[in-house]
């Protein structure tokens, strides 16, 4: 059947407002949103189950847009389905402070549920927020009362599926059954370099079937009731999530641009845009235009008011049933942690900070009954679980994921669950060097201020053996860069649960914790500072007097060798202050005073030791003082052996302290 008359106008007026707002920018991708204006505007007219006055409700379907380059066609979307998103800000499409990047930014554009652009993230991003529907509603439905029931929609490129980390993340929803999935392919065969045939040649619906999705395909994006069936197909099938590959011709319409690779990532030039408008029946002189009558068809708040307040009906309903459940939702998403009371550990039981951390994730897992989370195929070893909470891939109310050996989809899926909501805090784990394998997942939780805790552990070169594949010595420098990531070092036992505190308190943004594998003396603190200085970031763990001739500066594990040192150049003569220093972001926020006063700027001879490069720590040892630092990548050998073939020993950081302290003499 043809779509209707009305169909189709709207279907044009997506695609010359966003050829429009390409050539307005002069940036952008028009190509994908004039082929794919059909899909879009099915999905915003009759599929998606959202509320444009309402964005945040908690049931609403989830649109992802993970080819995040072709925004404007969901802006183009929004701003006709009734969203807080003007035609002005249509028309300053990737301008300054504008409401329409580049590309689409969470917390910055009404309707935009994720940050997307870099390839296969949204993929994986909507992966995490099947698993966070299907444990939300594995814990709070009841029978005959199903609170949470919504679906997962994302629109994927070629792009997206070259990446490796689409199909980490496609299997994990395969295994997962996640059926509340529907994902949609955008099959135009084209890339920026040419063709897909140069690079990209395997059979994806092959390779999905295989993954364990229920794949189709429909031929034709502009066949609205092929589309339909689709759909209708996929969200019948909830034991597996579905793949829907749509042939598409990039840049549909335009007389000369269609199926060229110039049109996927450049205007089409103000020609080829009147070309194409006359072709579609348009007055190629008129820009920006939408008729009424395409307003009246696409708005959405009509039909959102009543599918919300159907919701809201059974949350009403479901809340006076269950009114211990309702205060545990509450909680979650408003991200809420419950009490919980720090475990303290006794001096002399010395521990491996990873194994300090598995304690207190169990003291505080009751105070945050809806966190979630895993390790890559390394709980054993990181140590991170919660001990009885089951797993997801037995029971979708299981806590515990099992990601697999599949770091970066890992980083990506957690941050999914971040955004859904009501999953507070999920977390990922696997060895700090491994956190290179998900840096790109990482970056985008800092740049979106997702509150996820990273929890990375062998964290040194004492891991030892495993030699220098596996000792991050370059990694620290490189997470401290990125913005608005905490990396956190704890010194010993006491130290993590602060550090853990630290991790769940925090609201805007992600906490990296760094544990490691090697045992650490827990301090003894009858004569030291407590352990809750963690939380500013760096504070005086001991001082032989508050005058110090010499300032010691470590983190981590070799805060009690700094310790040990200090204490013996005290009792040489030398007054010496001791600084854990866990967290630079966090001593970076505290006021001036208070950083005067943990490292006075009149006292130059200042040293700091981690076993890393030492990158940064200028910024804190100043310009007269030095670092203990590791230069060079690491070797194969006992863990204290090869922190005592690279100096982190008591004589060459008493030595090193000395020869400081005769220089800036």
């Amino acid at each position: 059947m043809a779509n209707s008359e009305i169909e189709q106008l709207s279907i044009d007026t997506i695609r010359t407002l966003s050829m429009d707002a390409v050539q307005q920018a002069n940036a952008g991708h028009p190509g994908t949103a004039m082929a794919l204006a059909p899909l879009a505007y099915l999905l915003y007219t009759e599929v998606l189950r959202h509320n444009p006055a309402s964005p945040h409700w908690p049931n609403r379907d989830r649109f992802v847009l993970s080819a995040g380059h072709a925004c404007i066609l969901q802006y183009s979307a929004l701003h006709l389905s009734g969203y807080n998103l003007s035609l002005e800000e249509l028309k300053r499409f990737r301008q300054w402070e504008s409401a329409t990047p580049g590309h689409p930014e969470y917390h910055h554009t009404e309707g935009i549920e994720v940050t997307t652009g870099p390839l296969g993230q949204g993929f994986a991003n909507g992966v995490g927020m099947g698993f966070a529907e299907r444990f939300l509603a594995a814990t709070f439905n009841r029978p005959h009362h199903d609170l949470v029931d919504h679906r997962v929609y994302a629109i994927c490129s070629d792009g997206d599926l070259m990446e490796g980390l689409s199909y980490e993340a496609a299997s994990l929803a395969g295994t997962n059954g996640l059926g509340k999935l529907v994902y949609f392919y955008d099959d135009n065969h084209i890339t920026i370099d040419g063709t897909t045939s140069i690079s990209f040649t395997e059979d994806r619906a092959k390779r999905f079937d295989a993954l364990g999705w229920h794949v189709q395909s429909v031929a034709d994006p502009n066949d609205l009731d092929a589309l339909r069936e689709a759909v209708a197909n996929a969200q019948a099938e909830e034991a597996k999530p579905s793949m829907i590959i749509v042939r598409s011709h990039i840049a549909f319409g335009a007389p000369d641009a269609v199926d060229t690779a110039k049109a996927h990532g450049s205007p089409l030039g103000a020609d080829e845009v009147a070309a194409t408008k006359k072709a579609l029946g348009w007055d190629p002189d008129r820009h920006f235009y939408v008729p009424d009558e395409v307003y009246a068809n696409m708005n959405g708040i009509e039909r959102g008011t009543e599918l919300e307040s159907e919701w809201q009906q059974r949350f009403s309903n479901w809340s006076q049933a269950f009114p211990q459940a309702r205060e545990t939702w509450d909680a979650a998403w408003a991200g809420r942690i419950g009490p919980w009371e720090l475990p303290e550990f006794e001096v002399g039981d010395d521990m491996a900070t990873r194994d300090a951390g598995k304690k207190v994730m169990q003291a505080f897992k009751h105070a945050v009954p809806t966190m979630i989370g895993g390790a890559a195929d390394l709980v054993e070893s990181t140590k991170t679980e919660f001990v009885g909470g089951g797993l997801f891939s037995d029971s979708w109310a299981g806590r515990n994921i099992a990601f697999g050996i599949r770091e970066h989809a890992m980083g990506a899926i957690v941050n999914g669950i971040a955004v859904h909501g009501g999953c507070v805090k999920p977390y990922g784990s696997t060895f700090l060097i491994f956190s290179d394998y998900m840096r790109p997942a990482v970056r985008l939780s800092a740049l979106m201020g997702l509150p996820v805790v990273w929890a990375w552990t062998h964290d040194s070169v004492g891991l030892g053996e495993d030699g220098p594949t596996h000792q991050p010595v370059e990694t620290y420098a490189a997470l401290r860069a990125i913005p608005n990531l905490w990396f956190v070092r704890p010194a010993d036992a006491n130290e993590t649960a602060y550090a853990w505190k630290v991790a769940l308190e925090r609201s805007d943004g992600p906490v990296a914790l760094s544990f490691s594998r090697q045992k650490v003396p827990t301090l003894d603190r009858s004569e030291l500072a407590p352990a809750a200085g963690l939380e500013r970031g760096a504070y005086v763990l001991w001082e032989s007097s508050t005058s110090p001739d010499l300032i010691l500066i470590a983190t981590g594990a070799e805060v009690g060798l700094a310790l040990e040192a200090g204490r013996k150049l005290a009792a040489d003569g030398t007054d010496a202050r001791v600084v854990s220093m866990p967290c630079w972001e966090l001593f970076e926020q505290q006021p001036a005073d208070y950083r005067d006063e943990v490292l006075p700027p009149h006292v130059q001879a200042r040293l700091s030791v981690e076993p890393g490069v030492a990158l940064g720590w200028s910024r804190w040892v100043g310009d007269h003082g030095d670092s203990i630092s590791i230069e060079h990548f690491g070797a194969s050998a006992p863990g204290s052996t090869v922190l005592e073939h690279f100096g982190y020993n008591l004589d060459n950081v008493v030595a090193r302290a000395n020869a400081l302290l005769a220089r800036v003499a």
